[in-house]
């Protein structure tokens, strides 16, 4: 019989004396508390230089795109029905354009980028008119050889200007406007035909090595940060318009169309054949995962009848004109989980997201405003859209959705369009909007939301009741009593005097509130916003190469063919490891100190109980320099803590949460005996 190898923690614990008790219950002192929170603590060593990293992932970029180009694998159609594999390709070549000098042109970011377009027309709206108004500003690209190996597509011969000649800047497609802005509206160049389509899709296929399935080489080449990597993605959603111009102008401001006259763009998402399937594979249920709805002469009614949705009831109502409404998407869709993933690190709050279906010729739903950021990305067919303004200032960014509203309640709109497949339709909450199907055809969208309930007065929620708490501690005039006979000038009934005695009371409130701010514990509250973010959140969707490299593939398995098990693995003090994404756990000092954490999460909203895991403080600055060095890996006996096998047990703990991966797939121990260990 064969004699197992020791464990690098085996070693590890014979070298030290066998003493270390990992006390992971130790009590959490004060001065620690304030330790982890960041104050007077010098930051852990700090990653490599960005530029030197830029400089590095751009080398690998260009040896990878050069070898490829020498080899083109076969061709492959996934590039075009994978947005994922679009998003990288389009910020893989962010800032590629350059300006003509024939005419006076724009360079939207990640516009030479897209292998689907290169020419490109906007257009802005100026007043509260139905229709889109304003001039087309052209946009064209200048033939500069092949980038990296990929071969640009040749702009159409001709550009269409705006009669004014009016341009906006160099980064977007949106003009600022006077007083409240309006619509910004983003046109691409003329439809293609089908033959022209067709030809554009078969040079994108021999890009099937950029999809991250597909390409065991993709965190390296891209990214190793997945909030970067949401960055790309966001970019791809809402190109040709920069990241940069969409948050200075229309974040939160106004409505955002683009017209890419590419009925395909938007494929893989999502589409009617694939809710088809899931009704027959999957127990979805009537009011909790689909909804059936009708809006007919200004009535909003639901019709969802008790119990499964069987797919031959879904259709029966979908063909006597009813919308259907897919409410959790990411449940059952990969694509949808993913994108969704990916828009969550980005924006650092929860994203969702709804499917519509509707029949040609209907309307599923009465007019209203919401309490999110919508994206409508059309699917399939085309939907007539109607937006318009907050009709007060009480209805600008509210916190809660609205009612439906009739006819009467609508000011006029300001976007009246037709949205086509492939287009995208941008709008802030509070805008008011509904949409309905032309007689010709059927729609299916998909409504990307963020935002919801991520604003400073939520965090000032979390803030304002503990910095009083703390500041009545502290403060005795916070404890003193209240004056003898307030209550005879002050109140709603006395709001319009001006005696010495009230003037005096509201001084001193003045006064405590200024002292109130001194005592605010700002960073616990962000920590406090990250937790509910965590609860909320959906868990990290893992390609095989990362789960390769984590506790989700790796480690020990059942052995059917010699009866035992057998893949042990054990993390050695070189080991490379780093937190398996930025923003999937937080260390949160409450009365103990814990490490919350989405590995646990439903894919359906608070599906599932979030979990945290109490570590003592000297554990806690060693997550803190994880989470801090991130997106770097660092060996685990690099970690700050007092000796090697407290270095490894922190490691090994967070390793088979599910926290952790390596760098590389661990190498099974060998010589292991799994069966002699226990008779």
């Amino acid at each position: 019989m064969s004699v197992r190898k020791k464990s690098a923690l085996e070693v590890a614990r014979e070298k030290n004396g066998n003493a270390d008790d990992p006390g992971r219950k130790t009590p959490v002192s004060n001065q620690t508390l304030r330790i982890i929170n960041g104050a007077n603590t010098p930051a852990p060593s700090k990653p490599p230089d960005d530029e030197r990293k830029k400089q590095s992932s751009l080398k690998k970029l260009k040896k990878l795109l050069g070898s490829h180009s020498k080899k083109k694998p076969p061709l492959d159609s996934s590039f075009v029905n994978d947005p994922l594999a679009k998003g990288k390709h389009l910020a893989k070549n962010e800032g590629a354009l350059k300006k003509s000098s024939s005419a006076k042109t724009l360079n939207p970011a990640g516009g030479a980028g897209n292998p689907i377009r290169s020419s490109l027309s906007f257009q802005t709206v100026k007043d509260q008119s139905s229709s889109i108004i304003g001039g087309r500003m052209a946009m064209v690209s200048k033939q500069s050889g092949q980038n990296g190996g990929l071969k640009r597509l040749p702009p159409p011969s001709t550009s269409r200007t705006s009669s004014s000649g009016q341009l906006s800047d160099s980064e977007g497609s949106c003009a600022a406007l006077a007083k409240r802005p309006r619509l910004s509206s983003t046109n691409t160049s003329e439809p293609k035909s089908p033959q022209d389509q067709k030809t554009e899709s078969d040079k994108v296929k021999d890009l099937s090595w950029w999809i991250p399935s597909a390409n065991p080489f993709h965190s390296s080449v891209v990214s190793n940060d997945s909030m970067e990597e949401g960055g790309m993605l966001f970019h791809s959603i809402i190109q040709p318009v920069s990241v940069t111009k969409f948050f200075r102008e229309i974040w939160e401001k106004k409505p955002l169309l683009v017209r890419r006259h590419n009925t395909g763009y938007n494929d893989g998402w999502f589409s009617t054949s694939e809710l088809d399937q899931i009704l027959r594979n999957e127990k979805i249920m009537f009011g909790e995962n689909i909804d059936v709805v009708s809006y007919i002469n200004n009535k909003r009614e639901t019709h969802n009848p008790p119990g499964r949705a069987f797919p031959a009831v879904v259709w029966d109502f979908y063909q006597q004109g009813c919308s259907v409404r897919l409410l959790n998407p990411q449940t059952y869709s990969r694509n949808v989980w993913q994108m969704l993933f990916m828009l969550q690190e980005y924006f650092g709050c929860m994203a969702g997201a709804n499917v519509y279906l509707t029949p040609a010729g209907s309307q599923g739903f009465a007019p209203h405003y919401d309490d999110i950021e919508a994206f409508v990305l059309q699917i399939e067919g085309k939907k007539r859209w109607r937006v318009y303004e907050p009709r007060d200032e009480s209805e600008v960014l509210p916190r809660f959705s609205s009612p439906n509203f009739t006819a009467a309640d609508l000011p006029a709109p300001v976007l009246d369009t037709v949205l086509e497949s492939g287009d995208l339709l941008y709008f802030p909450r509070g805008y008011i909007h509904q949409g309905c199907t032309m007689d010709d055809a059927h729609s299916l969208h998909l409504t990307v939301s963020v935002g919801q309930k991520n604003t400073w007065g939520d965090l000032l929620e979390k803030l304002v009741p503990r910095a009083l708490e703390i500041a009545m501690e502290e403060e005795v005039d916070l404890r003193r009593s209240l004056p003898r006979d307030y209550l005879s000038y002050m109140g709603v009934a006395f709001s319009d005097q001006t005696c010495p005695n009230r003037q005096n009371f509201l001084r001193t409130i003045e006064q405590l509130m200024v002292k109130l701010l001194s005592y605010a514990p700002v960073d616990a509250a962000c920590d406090q916003m990250a937790k509910r973010f965590l609860e909320d959140s959906l868990p990290p969707p893992l390609s095989d190469a990362e789960k390769e490299r984590s506790i989700s593939g790796d480690g020990e398995r059942w052995d059917g063919r010699h009866q035992k098990v057998t893949g042990s693995i054990e993390l050695e003090p070189e080991t490379e490891i780093k937190i398996i994404r930025r923003g999937c756990l937080r260390l949160v000092s409450e009365e103990k100190v814990c490490v919350y954490h989405n590995l646990d999460n439903a894919r359906v909203y608070h599906g599932a109980q979030s979990h945290c895991i109490e570590v003592n403080p000297e554990e806690a600055e060693a997550v803190e320099y994880l989470l801090r060095r991130y997106p770097d890996y660092v060996t685990v006996e690099t970690l700050p803590l007092e000796n090697l096998t407290k270095k490894i047990e922190l490691a090994n703990m967070l390793y088979e949460r599910g926290l952790l991966m390596t760098r590389e797939p661990l190498e099974p121990i060998e010589g292991e005996d799994s069966s002699s260990e226990c008779q």
